[in-house]
């Protein structure tokens, strides 16, 4: 006579049930995918972007708490909005900006100085204001790129501010300690800014990671996002940078 066996199927709560997510530049590309997968995981989320019409699509589709239209490099327009935070939050995702591109000797001193607001100042100013916005435990996570690792004259300041993120990383995660800090360094990523930036070259980009990465495929944006809710789910992680290129750097 057989003995029956019961399986138990086990449960998993949300991992980031209850808590509040704020990304800053989430209307789009990275940004609204990690938006979406922090309220599978039952988080709300707060968006900001500088796009009003792109931003209320981006709300309506991940139900977000609130959401707010701005230029997150203006610094007093950046303190506004973490002063009208109602509460407290768990995790801030920062991923406003774009890449400068070309030689360094050809961008003027303007030029230099909106490269380094847009990936050095901004992740600054949002520390500044994540000591009394974010909640102890919680998350301040910046986005990088691993591209820029390897110096080439076409990439003009871009190598400069790859290296010195994981640095600015580390120090401001002892700086607000019990808060987290972390960085993405992420390679090529299939979104909306790729396809503006490739153009009529996009498609052309897109076969040549799917033959020569490891993976097979090219990284889209959900896969960063499943990282980014990882990274805020994971309370031991703090001053790391973590790289997400299918491998393109092992490559070339």
């Amino acid at each position: 006579m057989g003995t029956a066996t019961t399986v138990s199927v086990g449960h998993r709560d949300p991992a980031l049930l209850g808590q509040t997510v704020v990304v800053i530049g989430g209307s789009a590309g990275i940004g609204l995918a990690t938006a979406r997968h922090a309220r599978t995981e039952g988080a709300d989320v707060i968006l900001t972007g500088r796009d009003p019409e792109r931003l209320r699509s981006a709300a309506a589709d991940v139900d977000a708490l609130s959401s707010a239209a701005f230029d997150a490099n203006d610094p007093s327009k950046l303190a506004r909005f973490f002063e009208a935070l109602p509460n407290p939050v768990n995790h801030v995702l920062v991923t406003a900006g774009r890449p400068s591109y070309g030689p360094l000797l050809d961008m003027d001193a303007e030029q230099a100085r909106r490269a380094m607001t847009d990936h050095m100042v901004l992740p600054l100013e949002v520390a500044r204001h994540a000591v009394d916005a974010v909640r102890p435990g919680g998350t301040l996570l910046f986005m990088g790129g691993t591209g820029g690792r390897r110096i080439k004259r076409d990439l003009g300041i871009l190598p400069t501010v790859t290296i010195a993120m994981p640095v600015l990383t580390a120090s401001l995660a002892l700086e607000l300690a019990p808060i987290r800090v972390n960085l993405i360094a992420a390679g090529f990523v299939d979104t909306p800014l790729s396809a503006q930036l490739l153009g009529d070259g996009l498609d052309a980009r897109r076969e040549e990671l799917r033959t020569t990465l490891p993976i097979g495929r090219v990284v889209g944006a959900d896969d960063v996002a499943a990282l980014a809710v990882h990274i805020m789910a994971n309370t031991a992680l703090t001053g790391a940078t973590y790289d997400i290129d299918g491998g393109q750097q092992l490559v070339g």
